[in-house]
């Protein structure tokens, strides 16, 4: 079975090239345009891993990381900042990773496997 990556981004672009990447690499995919949809997903069907936009409407990347920490199923589940915004690392310090737009698919890619060890 595929291992289940959720892409939670407000730019619909990046969601399309995201979903299109990944399921190339034969992951399911699931995906959210803001943290509240991005927070109902990850309940309902935990993923393996989330890509997690920092700056959307509503929520921000780190409540949304917040709150999703507080759901026992989702305690574990590893995250990856995927933002735009300069001094990113600093915004999630458990993010297995933080790379900035625009960003290297080959390296993205890696590291998903490095973390899913497969």
């Amino acid at each position: 079975m595929s291992k289940k990556i959720l892409v939670v981004d407000d730019d619909p672009t990046i969601v399309d090239y995201l979903t299109t990447l990944f399921e190339d690499n034969g992951y399911t995919v699931l995906s959210a345009s803001d943290a509240q949809q991005g927070l109902e997903i990850a309940k309902a069907e935990p993923p393996d891993l989330i890509t997690l936009d920092l700056e959307m409407p509503g929520d921000w990347g780190p409540r949304f990381y917040r709150r999703m920490t507080q759901v026992d199923a989702l305690t574990n589940v590893p995250v990856i900042v995927i933002s735009g915004l300069t001094s990113n690392q600093y915004a999630i310090p458990k993010a297995v990773a933080t790379i900035s737009k625009p960003f290297d698919k080959d390296k993205l890619l890696k590291i998903i496997k490095d973390t899913l060890k497969g």
